[in-house]
């Protein structure tokens, strides 16, 4: 059985600049959605992920939790293959089974590796606007008075 591989990357970005680059996001431990989620997983936000300075350091929020990583490259370059299969009614043909084809969408030369346990995010609640008049008023009150 013939399996073709075929890479569009050059007609898809104009300029010929390749394939999509992809990279792989390496966790240590599991991440568990919570019950009601299940259903959904395949669209599910688990987080997000931001390079704040430099291209080597990467932050991810999962909740209340932000771990800090960084890209390492991969000793064997990966591709992201989507499988295609046509029917031999879609080449003209009669009989046979039909050819399976798998397109390349992108390319993975390195990974996001996220190896130290994460830190608790504590984000203290915000004052409501009659506790900030509270405390400026009790800021301007002299607390010594003096008779």
């Amino acid at each position: 059985m013939e399996i073709r591989v075929r890479c569009n990357c050059r007609e898809e970005n104009e300029g010929g600049g390749g394939c999509k680059e992809w990279a792989i996001v390496e966790l240590q431990g599991v991440v568990e959605p919570q019950p009601g989620f299940h259903d959904s997983l395949p669209n599910l936000q688990i987080g997000t992920l931001c390079r704040p300075s430099s291209q080597e350091v990467y932050t991810l929020t999962i909740g209340y939790h932000e771990l800090t990583g960084s890209k390492v490259p991969l000793k064997k370059p990966m591709l992201v293959l989507k499988k295609v299969k046509h029917s031999p009614t879609d080449r003209g043909e009669s009989s046979g089974c039909g050819e399976v084809e798998l397109q390349v969408v992108g390319i993975i030369r390195h990974r996001i590796l996220f190896k130290n346990r994460p830190k608790a995010i504590i984000s203290k609640p915000q004052p409501t606007s009659e506790e900030r008049q509270k405390s400026i008023m009790l800021g301007s009150v002299p607390s010594n008075q003096a008779s």
